[in-house]
C-alpha cells in the first residue's frame, strides 16, 4: 500500500509555489491559486483563484478545505493570521536571494514528498545560472544597471534581482539598497542617488503595470544619464522577475542577460 505523503489540498497565495509544484509534477495537490498567477498558463484554467497579493477571499479558501497554505513575506501576514485562526496550517516563506529561491524549491519539494525531484530541479536551475554567469564574466565591458520595481515612489530592486543582474554580466547600481528586505527601505527619496551613479542601463518592472520609459526619460535631471542618453530603457514583465521562484531563475535572468549582452555588443 502506497503511503500518502505531505499535504494533499494546497492553496498557493503567490505564483512561485504554483510554478514549482507544477514543475515537480505535484500540481494535483493545488486546490487554489493567486489571481496574479500567469505561470504556468494552464494553472489559470485549472485552478480557482482565491487571493491577490495583499488580500484573499478567506471564506472561499476555507471552502476548499486546504490542509496547507503557502504564501510569501510579511505583506501576507494578515492573510496568514486569519487562516491560522481558522485552524489552517500556513507556511509563509521569506526568502530574498538567489540561494534562498533554490532552497525554497528544495524545501517545498520535501514538504510534498518530492525531495529528490526538487533537488534535481534546483540543481538544474543552479547549473543554468552558472552557465549564464560564465558568459557574463567573458564580456569585455560590464554595464551599470539600475532596476526599478515601482515609480511612485521610486523603489529600486530587491536582492535576488540585484544578484541576477550580476550573474547576467551587469553591475547592480545600488547594492546597498538591494540587501534591504522591505520595499519601504528601498524607496529612493532623492533620485540624485540614481542619476549621480550614472547607470548605463535602466530596467523597469513596475510590479504589474506597464513600464513607461518616456516618463523615466522626462524626469528632471535624468537627461544626461547614460541610459537615457543612449536609449537603454528596457522593461521586463514583473511575472518573470519579481516573483522569487523558478521564473526569475530562468526567463527573468535570461531577459537581463539579453539586455546586458546587447549593450556590450554595441560597444565591442
Amino acid at each position: 500500500m502506497t503511503r500518502v505523503v505531505g499535504p494533499q489540498r494546497i492553496v498557493c497565495l503567490t505564483e512561485e509555489p504554483t510554478e514549482t509544484l507544477y514543475a515537480l509534477g505535484e500540481d494535483r495537490r493545488i486546490v487554489g491559486i493567486s489571481g496574479f498567477t500567469v505561470r504556468p498558463a494552464k494553472a489559470r484554467k485549472e485552478k480557482p483563484k482565491v487571493s491577490a497579493f495583499t488580500s484573499a477571499k478567506i471564506d472561499e479558501i476555507l471552502k476548499l478545505q486546504p490542509d496547507f497554505v503557502v504564501g510569501f513575506s510579511d505583506i501576507q501576514a494578515d492573510i496568514a493570521s486569519a487562516l491560522i485562526r481558522h485552524g489552517v496550517e500556513v507556511w509563509i516563506s521569506n526568502h530574498r536571494s538567489v540561494d534562498g529561491i533554490l532552497d525554497y524549491i528544495r524545501r517545498l519539494g520535501a514538504l510534498v514528498g518530492a525531495g529528490e525531484r526538487a533537488n534535481a530541479y534546483a540543481d538544474a536551475l543552479a547549473r543554468g545560472l552558472d552557465e549564464i554567469a560564465a558568459a557574463g564574466r567573458a564580456l569585455p565591458v560590464r554595464p551599470k544597471v539600475y532596476f526599478e520595481e515601482w515609480d511612485e515612489p521610486i523603489i529600486t530592486g530587491i536582492r535576488w534581482v540585484a544578484e541576477l543582474i550580476d550573474i547576467a554580466g551587469g553591475i547592480d547600481l545600488l547594492p546597498a539598497r538591494a540587501i534591504e528586505p522591505l520595499a519601504k527601505n528601498r524607496i529612493i527619496a532623492d533620485d540624485r542617488e540614481i542619476t549621480q551613479a550614472a547607470p548605463d542601463i535602466v530596467i523597469g518592472s513596475w510590479c504589474g503595470k506597464k513600464f513607461r520609459p518616456e516618463r523615466v526619460a522626462a524626469r528632471p535631471g535624468w537627461q544626461d544619464v547614460p541610459a537615457v542618453r543612449d536609449d537603454e530603457l528596457h522593461e521586463i514583465k514583473s511575472p518573470l522577475i519579481l516573483q522569487p521562484g523558478p521564473a526569475a531563475l530562468t526567463d527573468g535572468v535570461r531577459e537581463i542577460q539579453r539586455i546586458v549582452h546587447a549593450w556590450a555588443a554595441r560597444r565591442a
